[in-house]
């Protein structure tokens, strides 16, 4: 049993080349044991398991992530995935309350192919959570009985408006549908994560204030160059506009 680890989870889905290998360079770069499920074919990346035959969802994704904790030997367990570039400071965290889902809100969003980041203070996505590794599998097992339970097509891409009341990120989904509530915390590394917000993210993009159903008062926008511990020119160069 090691005190940190890390899953990893990714659908193989049309990722522009760049994005994959860097995300995976910087997580690589933490140090810490790393457990990763993909679809349709294996990664040489970590403890790598192959789920086959399944389709890109949220079921699948909740399969792969109870997949992951089942084969994880370590306490903590930070959720990493395949767009998202994390600082080394963002492994320094040790959750303090073990029964407390915390979220790193340290984060700057890219539009990729521009020269476009945004940031706010209530950024909390499931690729920044850092938790217990029980306290996951316990969430994600109730989740997976909800979608169960409400008919989620086990095969089906599409995210029913129901499922989007009902959120994605532990904690935050308390009170709906029979899941209970549940602590949240947060906590800000020494220096920001970089969430690449390409044309196949698996969510909105979320890079104009519009696109906000609740409008952040601290919204901020800025350009690449001004991401706190990242040369982004540097490190996708030719690929940055093409």
């Amino acid at each position: 049993m090691t005190l940190k680890g890390i899953i990893y989870y990714t659908d193989n889905y049309k990722l522009d080349r760049p994005i994959m290998p860097m995300a995976q360079r910087f997580i690589a770069e933490s140090g810490l044991p790393i457990v990763s499920v993909s679809l349709k074919r294996p990664i040489s990346f970590g403890k790598n398991i192959v789920l086959k035959g399944k389709t890109r969802g949220l079921y699948t994704l909740t399969l792969q992530i109870l997949t992951a904790l089942a084969n994880s030997h370590s306490r903590y367990i930070f959720f990493c995935e395949h767009d998202i570039l994390y600082h080394r400071t963002h492994f320094d965290f040790i959750p303090p309350k073990d029964a407390t889902y915390y979220y790193n809100v340290n984060v700057w969003r890219w539009r990729y192919h521009s020269d476009l980041v945004i940031t706010h203070s209530n950024i909390r996505s499931l690729s920044g959570l850092c938790c217990h590794r029980k306290l996951a599998i316990q969430h994600f097992q109730r989740y997976r009985r909800v979608l169960d339970k409400q008919g989620l097509a086990k095969d089906s891409p599409k995210q029913p408006r129901w499922l989007r009341k009902l959120g994605y990120e532990p904690g935050s989904t308390g009170g709906k549908m029979g899941l209970p509530k549940e602590p949240i915390g947060t906590w800000k590394s020494e220096f920001p994560n970089v969430d690449i917000r390409h044309r196949f993210c698996f969510t909105h993009r979320k890079t104009n204030i519009e696109s906000c159903v609740r409008k952040p008062k601290d919204w901020e926008e800025h350009t690449i160059d001004d991401i706190p511990g990242w040369n982004i020119r540097e490190l996708f160069g030719e690929h940055l506009y093409v």
